[in-house]
């Protein structure tokens, strides 16, 4: 934050006591402002940009948007085949066509766009509109290939991440015209950003009325992508699907982006790629399209890709033609494998389907020792792996339950990454911590911080099976404290609640010993009796502590399973509602 004269440079949110500061005025006469323009703010709150612009300008300032310029770190591991063409000589390496996929929000017209590009019409033959399946398909601009892989969306890209694959060159982000930078924009956002790739945006549906370009721009830069007709780096380019309007500039774009990334690969070198997608076909058997990103594949190739192999007995092209064999950057439907291989999954070419069996064995022994020691970045080991020399960054994802508890959690935050370890804040968000985030983290080996926020029963189940550490907090200094004490390698370990099961409140009892009981279903796991309890109502706790009776039919009983129905009764709590919701949990240190 910085002033010129009677311009100051402001950030998207400051707290009132900085602005307060920064104009030189008394918190209490500032307090008094916001209030005149209907703004209940405290000295400790933080107002948004547009707050503080009007202002700071009842003082005579003029407010300008605060340009940050932050350093770009790496995240996650490098894909195995970016590995193998760096080994590969740099005579040997040739150009190859540009690898594109295609993120946004929902409904702003990622499947429509492909559409147009392809001038094929895809989206009215799926379901609702939205995508159902894993696509990959060429195109020719100016006598340049360009390849489109078409995914239903971010989750699946950062699966291919995740798997060490990251088949994408370009990112094309789809942002509707009309509608703007939504939630799934930024997780988008996110995602493209953790994989370091380029971002192109389509600015999509400005052919409606209400199109509002120069708003979403502004959404955009916020987002840290400037458009460069702002001097920044971002292309945007203006499209309409719906009316075939852009499409050539966003072609032409790019290649343009294309020219400017080392997009080579070795025709004649190593045989590596990504697995897209794969089912199992009545008729033909295991069918898996693939990308190749270095080398050529070859009718008779004997392949592994993941725990599956096979010696391929076909090839065909995205149009569905027979070839004898495929380049880099070519997707590719082959036949030959003895299973079906997982999306995302890296595939290569093997001597002999003798080598490909001892590497499936091998593969699948690893498999299973590491689905029982699996153990990704934890705050407990954070210190030593940095001694180590495995690491010198702390990668992080923020949930809050609102907007506002974001800002000062993050700059808290940002304050501690100033020594060894950098701390890198991949994504924010407000509400539950999910599936989505689970991945995202898993993909970047970045710790999950939430605040004030719950994790839903899916994404903790994937959380234990991915190896993603998570940390509930709702004091902020206690979160603070911990990673501080992370950083500088004197971090207790933690006691952490492992949720044994959840029930829904259907009706309230009075019962002698207890006053009131909660009459429950058992929704998901057990309930355990002696175990610790937290009662939410909404998003509201309104009880933390031990169960004290559980109760089945009238009999006593230690636990109750999901699908049934019992009778829990709080020691020195009787406010329970129907409606409300129980988390049955223990704690454990790890």
């Amino acid at each position: 934050m910085s002033s010129n004269g009677n311009k100051i440079e402001l950030p998207g949110s400051i707290v009132v006591r900085d602005l307060a500061q920064i104009i030189e005025k008394s918190p209490i006469d500032l307090i008094k402002k916001l209030m005149s323009n209907g703004v209940m703010a405290t000295i400790n709150q933080s107002v948004d940009f547009d707050t503080a612009a009007i202002v700071v300008a009842e003082y005579g300032f003029e407010a300008i948007p605060e340009v940050i310029v932050e350093e770009v770190i790496e995240t996650g591991e490098v894909p195995l085949w970016r590995q193998v063409i760096a080994d590969e000589n740099e005579s040997d390496l040739k150009t190859r066509p540009p690898v594109v996929t295609i993120l946004g929000h929902v409904d702003h017209g990622k499947t429509s766009l492909l559409d147009a590009i392809r001038e094929t019409d895809v989206a009215t033959g799926e379901a609702g509109g939205i995508t159902q399946h894993i696509g990959a398909y060429q195109v020719e601009m100016k006598g340049r290939l360009i390849t489109f892989l078409d995914t239903p969306g971010h989750a699946a890209f950062t699966q291919m991440r995740a798997r060490g694959a990251q088949g994408a060159d370009i990112v094309i982000l789809v942002v509707a015209a009309d509608d703007g930078v939504m939630p799934q924009t930024k997780e988008a956002i996110a995602h493209a950003k953790a994989a370091r790739v380029p971002i192109i945006v389509a600015l999509n549906k400005i052919d409606k009325a209400n199109a509002n370009p120069e708003l979403v721009k502004k959404q955009l830069a916020e987002q840290e992508l400037v458009p460069d007709e702002w001097e920044g780096d971002t292309m945007v380019v203006p499209v309409s699907a719906k009316n075939k309007q852009g499409i050539d500039d966003l072609l032409e774009g790019i290649l343009l982006v294309a020219d400017n990334t080392d997009i080579r690969a070795n025709p004649q070198g190593e045989v590596i790629g990504t697995v897209i997608e794969a089912e199992l076909d009545k008729s033909k058997g295991v069918m898996a399209t693939l990308l190749i990103q270095s080398g050529t594949l070859e009718i008779g190739n004997v392949v592994v890709a993941g725990t599956a192999h096979g010696k391929l007995r076909a090839l065909t092209d995205y149009k569905g033609n027979p070839i004898k064999k495929a380049g880099p950057s070519m997707p590719v439907a082959v036949m030959g494998l003895n299973e079906v291989p997982s999306a995302g999954d890296v595939f290569r070419v093997v001597e002999s389907e003798k080598e490909a069996r001892v590497i499936v064995s091998e593969r699948a022994d690893e498999a299973k020792a590491q689905s029982q020691t699996k153990r990704k970045t934890t705050l407990e080991d954070l210190f030593e792996n940095v001694q180590l020399g495995e690491t010198k960054e702390l990668n992080l994802i923020v949930k809050a339950d609102v907007q506002g508890s974001l800002e000062p959690i993050v700059s808290e935050l940002n304050k501690l990454g100033q020594g060894e370890i950098t701390i890198k804040i991949i994504y924010t968000e407000t509400g539950n911590i999910s599936d989505n985030d689970i991945m995202l983290a898993s993909a970047s080996n970045a710790i999950l911080i939430g605040f004030n926020v719950q994790a839903d029963v899916s994404a903790r189940r994937l959380a234990e099976k991915e190896g993603v550490d998570i940390r509930l907090y709702e004091i902020i200094y206690r979160m603070t404290e911990d990673i501080e004490k992370a950083l500088k390698g004197m971090l207790d370990p933690v006691v952490k609640e492992k949720i044994l099961g959840r029930a829904q409140v259907l009706a309230v009892f009075s019962a002698s010993k207890f006053g009131r009981v909660a009459g429950c279903k058992v929704t998901d796991g057990e309930l355990r009796r002696n175990a610790k309890a937290k009662l939410y109502r909404g998003t509201d706790l309104v009880y933390e502590g031990d169960m004290g009776s559980l109760r089945h039919e009238k009999e006593d009983v230690k636990e109750i399973r999901q699908g049934f129905e019992c009778g829990v009764g709080f020691k020195s709590f009787k406010d329970i509602q129907v409606g409300d919701q129980l988390i049955c949990y223990v704690l454990e240190e790890s």
